[in-house]
């Protein structure tokens, strides 16, 4: 049987040297009708190619036309290539925790320097004998070590909100209840030993009411952490209802000084270091919003943006921004759900949560932002797509991890042999400009492996695959086939 090289992986070289004078003509390359391509290019076949733009063909398609331009002397190199497809399922494990009858709740995925990845939750509820709970695998997914006893120290609200990875051992951060209180959490900070999970040390803060630490970074004297205080709904590991703070930290977790964030952050939620200093994201006054600031290395606010959509009918406009990734270019992308224009009853109500992406450049200019739910075609009513992870992509785009189904007594339906109660792992991937590539979903094939299944996070490996944590009441990992030349 003949190959098809578009079908495969169609690799185009054109060389072209602008400024030869006159008007030169467009390059055409042959394509397939129906198709999306990627267009790259670059001045050097030394560097990486440049991500210029997505290209999708009409059933008439045949050519695709590159306009060249001759006002300056320079040599071009053009590459058209099949967007890559959807991914498939490498494999799948899961564990829970020392307390094997109670279920896990993952939040956190860490690919670890020696090919591991480590994942943090809780095992059990803030409601039923919470604990904070981390689980290390190996590569290929198999237990190294899981740590829940040594990190407890007593009640149910006690939270494993997310990891950072230190030379000499794994930082955690969450809360833990307070001595004494029923409705009360400090925030901790612990290190674990990479090789047992054994804690090094944890530390512990009354910031003020019910606190956490949701995610750190690292800097010259130890660690910068942001969270929240004076939570009102201290069950809650998602929203709070809090006051941003950010912490600054030394090497073995005492604390230093810390600040209000509240004017920006009603709950600061991801930190990353970036050109000049660091992007904190997380949620605006009254959660309606994104809020993304960027400081300098003294805690100092250079700039703060707020992202997403603003009701003016009386709809919904809550804006839930849980995820945030940097690029190596300097792109940010901040990822959630948005319930706008969701309305409970009446002739108006056409939608409810859907996932809703950004990219921003490195001063906070907003480049694209996007609205994507409902994968598996059902009445988007009663659907739920609630994003909690992303990560930027070597070609200029984003990977966003999501879980889909619905939540409600009155509704289930039945489509293409996928059932609406029956939850998914949702992922979606988003060119540089914004274009969606393409959208996938996974979960359990049958009962065996919790039926429900919901993407919690997601990082990207040595071999141009990823890594999703999946929730399935317990700590799931879901490897995929490679998305990228590594």
């Amino acid at each position: 049987m003949q190959k098809n090289p578009l079908v495969l992986n169609l690799l185009l070289l054109m060389l072209f040297t602008q400024g030869s004078g006159g008007n030169p003509s467009p390059l055409r390359l042959s394509v397939q009708p129906e198709k999306r391509y990627q267009l790259w290019q670059t001045e050097d076949l030394r560097v990486p190619w440049i991500y210029k733009q997505a290209v999708t063909t009409t059933p008439e398609t045949v050519e695709y036309e590159i306009a060249l331009n001759s006002a300056t002397e320079r040599t071009l190199f053009y590459k058209l290539q099949p967007t890559p497809p959807a991914p498939t399922i490498d494999w799948f494990t899961s564990y829970r925790g020392e307390r094997s009858q109670m279920e896990a709740h993952g939040h956190f995925l860490l690919a670890c320097s020696d090919g591991g990845f480590l994942q943090i939750g809780e095992s059990g509820s803030p409601s039923n004998s919470g604990r904070i709970l981390v689980i290390k695998v190996d590569e290929n997914g198999a237990l190294i070590w899981k740590q829940e006893t040594a990190l407890f120290i007593e009640g149910s609200l006690n939270l494993g909100n997310s990891a950072l990875e230190v030379a000499d051992g794994y930082i955690i951060l969450g809360s833990q209840q307070s001595n004494g209180s029923n409705s009360g959490q400090n925030s901790m900070i612990a290190k674990l030993n990479k090789s047992t999970g054994v804690p090094l040390f944890i530390e512990t803060f009354d910031s003020g009411g019910a606190d956490a630490f949701e995610h750190a970074a690292t800097n010259d004297t130890g660690y910068i952490a942001v969270g929240y205080r004076q939570a009102m709904d201290s069950e809650n590991t998602f929203y709070t209802e809090g006051q941003g703070q950010l912490t600054f930290l030394n090497s073995n977790g005492v604390q230093i000084a810390s600040f209000d964030l509240n004017n920006y952050l009603s709950q600061a939620y991801r930190i990353y270091p970036t050109q000049g200093g660091y992007i904190i994201s997380g949620q605006a006054a009254e959660n309606t919003q994104y809020g993304l600031i960027k400081i300098d290395s003294t805690g100092t606010v250079l700039w703060h943006r707020q992202y997403g959509f603003e009701s003016v009918d009386g709809s919904a406009d809550d804006d839930h921004c849980f995820a945030l990734d940097v690029s190596t270019h300097g792109h940010l992308f901040l990822s959630g759900h948005t319930r706008f224009g969701y309305q409970s009853s009446g002739l108006n109500q056409t939608n409810n949560w859907d996932t809703l992406t950004c990219k921003i450049d490195g001063s906070g200019n907003l480049i694209w932002i996007r609205r994507q739910g409902n994968p598996r075609g059902f009445d988007p009513r009663y659907i739920h797509d609630e994003a909690w992870g992303i990560r930027a992509t070597p070609d200029g785009g984003c990977l966003v991890v999501a879980g889909s189904g619905d939540e409600y007594e009155n509704y289930s339906a039945h489509s293409q042999d996928e059932l609406s109660d029956k939850w998914v792992v949702y992922l979606i991937k988003y060119a540089a400009d914004g274009v969606l590539e393409w959208e996938t979903t996974f979960g359990d094939p049958g009962e065996a492996l919790g039926w429900d299944w919901a993407g919690e996070d997601i990082v990207l490996t040595s071999d141009g695959a990823a890594v999703i944590a999946v929730d399935n009441a317990s700590f799931g990992f879901l490897k995929i086939t490679p998305l990228f030349n590594p």
